[in-house]
Parts: structure tokens; C-alpha cells; sequence
């Protein structure tokens, strides 16, 4: 059983290892798109080391999954992985991690289903304050103006986007302002940022004891606001954003001695004073660095295989 062991030692080690590594790092701040894939990667590499483990001792469990894995292999193969050999905890260890792919797939649908009866309520609430004129129902992305007197604005993502914004924010913002407001939520939009808040949630609220999961939500959480605020400040200058998040949170206490929501300032003084961002070749090779992270269960898993054709 040195395989499945293998893969969910190297699932452990990720899992508890990566979110120091990333956490302790300054380098996401500055990258905070490159830092949301090498989060990714890492996710789905601890998930790839718990289904591959999962295959291989269920494989060494029952016969008749060992004959499906097994089938398109080249003879020697099955016979490389001494399947017979791993005893009576291949049964427990598949059954345990087969418990927790049915409950990944719970919590995400969960999520994925709660997410959409929220949206769904809003954009009800949205008809109530603004209720459509003839013939909008047939238009596609929408502007959406609500009378209010706090400054806000938010995207609402789904199969017909809106964007929102109150009367009051309006008032505040100037044009160009307005427009990096506008520029920062369609970059959480064209980027599927939900997607990634939603599965993010839902791992971690499946298995609040893992680290990576827990920590992988924490900073989706931050990056994606990091990155949609880059999307503005290429397009509008960082002065434009950084004076629209004040403008719109100066209300809410988050500037005071006491600040009620800390990442708001930590975002403003990281627009205006923005630190060296990494090369271009640097990019790339984090990213093709990140890239391996999931493919090296499957080089583990393969490793018998690769010596029984060798």
C-alpha cells in the first residue's frame, strides 16, 4: 500500500505547508491574480493525491474496480502495483475517502444552489426598488440605479449581469471614479470570480479541520478585490480607484482608530503606494511552477507503472 500512503502523505505535507508559505509571503499582494492560480493549483493537487489514493485502494479492494482501472493497461502493470499485497486497510481507506468525494460534491451543489437562490432574491428585491421599463426585460447586461442614501455599488453575476449602484454613490464619485468603480466589477465578472468564492466556501465549510481549505477561502476571499482593483487601475490609474473605496466606505467607519473592516485601508494604501511587481519571465514560471503542483500525484501514481514497462 506504499502508493496510496505516498500520494496522502503529499496531500498532508500540501495541506498543511502551502498556506503558511502563501500566507507568509508579500509576494501575493503584489500578484494577486498569479497568487489566485497558484492557490488553485495547490487545491487541486491536495484534491488529485485524495482521489488517486482513493482509486488505487479501492482498486486493491474490490476486483471489480481493479478490473475497470486496470483494463486499458498494458500486462505487468496492475501486477507493478502488488495490489493483492496492501491488506485490510484498502477497504477503510477507500470507503473514508470515498465519503469525502460525495461530501465534497454535497458542499459544492450546496453552495452552488444557496448562491443562486441569494442571486435570485436580490434580483427580486432589485425589480421591487427598480422595476423595469417596456421592453428591458429582453436587454442583456443592465445598469441598475437604486435610490439610497449610503454609497454602494456591487455586481451581480449569473446568466444576465447587473451591476448596482445608488443614487448616493453617484453624488460622491466623479466621472472618472465612477468609471474605475464600473472597470472594478466587471473585472470580478469577466473573471467568474463567484465561481471561485463559491468553491472556496464550500471546501471550507466541508472540512473546516483542513488548512489549505480554510485559508484557500480566506484569500480568494482578498485576492479577488486585489485583482478586480488592478483591473481599474490599469484602465483608470490607481488614484481613481483608491479615491472611489474611500469614497464609498468613508461612511462606514473602516478609516477610524478603530477600524471595523481592515482590508479597505490595506487596499487604498496599496494602490498608492504599489510595490515591485515581478517580470514577466518571473510570472511564467510561477505559473509553470504552480502547473506541476496537481501533476505530481499522477507522476507518483505512475511511478510503478513507468518500471513495470521500463
Amino acid at each position: 500500500m506504499m502508493v496510496p500512503l505516498a500520494l496522502l502523505a503529499l496531500g498532508a505535507v500540501a495541506a498543511a505547508l502551502a498556506p503558511r508559505m502563501l500566507t507568509r509571503s508579500d509576494w501575493p499582494d503584489r500578484e494577486p491574480v498569479l497568487a489566485l492560480w497558484v492557490w488553485q493549483c495547490v487545491v487541486v493537487g491536495v484534491i488529485m493525491c485524495c482521489a488517486l489514493a482513493m482509486s488505487l485502494s479501492a482498486a486493491a479492494a474490490w476486483e471489480a474496480v481493479r478490473g475497470n482501472i486496470f483494463a486499458p493497461a498494458p500486462n505487468g502493470v496492475m501486477e507493478a502495483y502488488a495490489l493483492t499485497a496492501y491488506g485490510p486497510w484498502a477497504a477503510p481507506v477507500a470507503v473514508v475517502l470515498a465519503c469525502g468525494a460525495v461530501w465534497t460534491v454535497v458542499m459544492l451543489t450546496r453552495e452552488v444552489r444557496g448562491s443562486r437562490a441569494q442571486r435570485k432574491q436580490r434580483r427580486a428585491d432589485l425589480l421591487v426598488r427598480s422595476p423595469q421599463l417596456p421592453g428591458e426585460e429582453s436587454s442583456g447586461n443592465r445598469l441598475v440605479v437604486l435610490e439610497g442614501d449610503r454609497p454602494d455599488a456591487w455586481w451581480l453575476p449569473g446568466t444576465a449581469p447587473q451591476l448596482v449602484i445608488t443614487t448616493a454613490a453617484l453624488r460622491r464619485l466623479n466621472k472618472r471614479q465612477l468609471d474605475a468603480v464600473l472597470a472594478h466589477e466587471e473585472g470580478h465578472a469577466h473573471a467568474r470570480h463567484h465561481w471561485l468564492l463559491n468553491a472556496s466556501s464550500a471546501l471550507a465549510g466541508g472540512f473546516p479541520q483542513v488548512p489549505v481549505f480554510a485559508a484557500f477561502r480566506d484569500q480568494v476571499h482578498r485576492l479577488v478585490e486585489l485583482a478586480a482593483d488592478d483591473v481599474a487601475s490599469r484602465r483608470f490609474g490607481r488614484l481613481a480607484i483608491a479615491l472611489a473605496l474611500v469614497e464609498l466606505n468613508e461612511e462606514r467607519g473602516v478609516f477610524g482608530p478603530c477600524p471595523g473592516v481592515a482590508e479597505v485601508p490595506r487596499r487604498v494604501n496599496r494602490l498608492l503606494a504599489p510595490g515591485q511587481r515581478f517580470t514577466t519571465a518571473r510570472r511564467w514560471r510561477m505559473t509553470a511552477a504552480a502547473a506541476l503542483v496537481p501533476v505530481v500525484p499522477v507522476l507518483v501514481t505512475l511511478v510503478p507503472a513507468l518500471r513495470a514497462l521500463g
